[in-house]
């Protein structure tokens, strides 16, 4: 009954949800906090308004408040720059839809987000992937013009490693590239810098943006890209027709506009993240500097699946990432600093002392 490359393709496996809450959970990169009590009240407000009749289905009252958010940074930005999507995923999965075709290709470098495969498969596209170097820098194939190739992606922060390529390095991969650029910007917030201004240079530059993580609201389901005009309406055509629901939209708007809570929170995970990081390294862990909330390590001694297994076995949950021939290792989430405390008790009985 199935297309034949469905029955092969190989579908998205997120991390572990366990029903059991006893556990510590540092495996999906979610926020630690609770989100912006704001959020609740406009939840509420909106099930008191009536869900009977459909979402605005263009989501306007967060464009138009996203619009003055990011007009420091993109100084022409109009809410027709930007549109909204169930979760950033939900934008990804219209861009793969809008330029990509069977036997045309994706490019994307490993390791990164393993959607990015399932998305190019569904497409019956080819995958074109380019490693990272064991310092997590990408060499100059991922610029090169190849015309079989019709969207590159590029995770910037990086997951599983937290690398984030500088603005001026994604503006010259954008221009060589004749192809469309997407900069999934889904851990932007926790990084240093954003390549927004891109987009007003480049119409091939399209940056795709998640309220799960820095707004903690993974549980709503909510993201935006922002191109200029004229992507977004080819873009609005290949979205479903009410992608976003009212309660989501309500929501995300409203935590979108706490910027007091928005500095607050993001002040408490860099801060969280410096003191996870120093404390990983005493324990033999070493891994590149994070610009996300998260941190990639590998012990000096102890193989990553033993450390990850022991870890499950004390109540502690952290992604363990195999890519092959490139390697493994821990992706750890940058918890609250009781969840952090945990982790290290648990990593000490794990680990030999130092």
């Amino acid at each position: 009954m199935f297309r034949p490359h469905i029955l092969q393709m190989s579908g998205y496996v997120p991390g572990e949800q366990p029903r059991d809450q006893q556990f510590v959970k540092l495996n999906t990169n979610e926020n630690p906090y609770p989100c912006s009590p704001r959020v609740k009240a406009a939840v509420g407000r909106a099930i008191t308004e009536g869900l009977q009749r459909y979402p605005d289905p263009l989501a306007t009252s967060f464009r138009e408040l996203a619009a003055e958010v990011h007009r420091a940074e993109l100084p022409q930005i109009t809410p027709d720059w930007i549109l909204c999507g169930n979760g950033s995923d939900d934008l990804l999965t219209m861009l793969t839809r809008c330029f990509v075709g069977p036997g045309q290709g994706v490019r994307f470098p490993r390791p990164s987000y393993v959607l990015y495969a399932t998305l190019a498969a569904l497409q019956e596209a080819f995958l074109d992937v380019v490693d990272f170097d064991a310092a997590w820098r990408l060499g100059e194939r991922f610029a090169e013009p190849d015309p079989r190739v019709r969207l590159a992606l590029l995770p910037n922060p990086n997951s599983p490693s937290g690398t984030m390529m500088a603005p001026a390095e994604v503006a010259a991969v954008a221009d060589a590239l004749p192809c469309p650029l997407v900069v999934d910007e889904a851990y932007v917030d926790f990084a240093d810098a954003n390549c927004l201004p891109l987009v007003g240079r480049n119409e091939r530059v399209i940056v795709t943006r998640s309220m799960s993580k820095s707004y903690g609201l993974a549980g709503l389901r909510f993201g935006y890209a922002v191109a200029q005009p004229q992507v977004i309406e080819q873009m609005i055509k290949v979205k479903d027709s009410y992608n976003c629901d009212a309660l989501s939209i309500a929501g995300a708007t409203a935590a979108l506009g706490d910027r007091e809570w928005f500095a607050a929170n993001r002040a408490a995970v860099l801060a969280s993240r410096a003191r996870l990081d120093e404390e990983l390294a005493r324990l033999g862990f070493a891994g590149c500097p994070s610009q996300a909330n998260f941190l990639w390590r590998r012990h000096a001694e102890q193989p990553s699946a033993a450390l990850y297994s022991g870890l499950k076995e004390l109540g502690v949950l952290v992604r363990y990432m195999n890519y092959g021939d490139w390697g493994d290792g821990l992706r750890i989430t940058v918890g609250s600093d009781p969840q952090i405390d945990v982790l290290l008790d648990r990593l000490r009985r794990l680990v030999p002392s130092r």
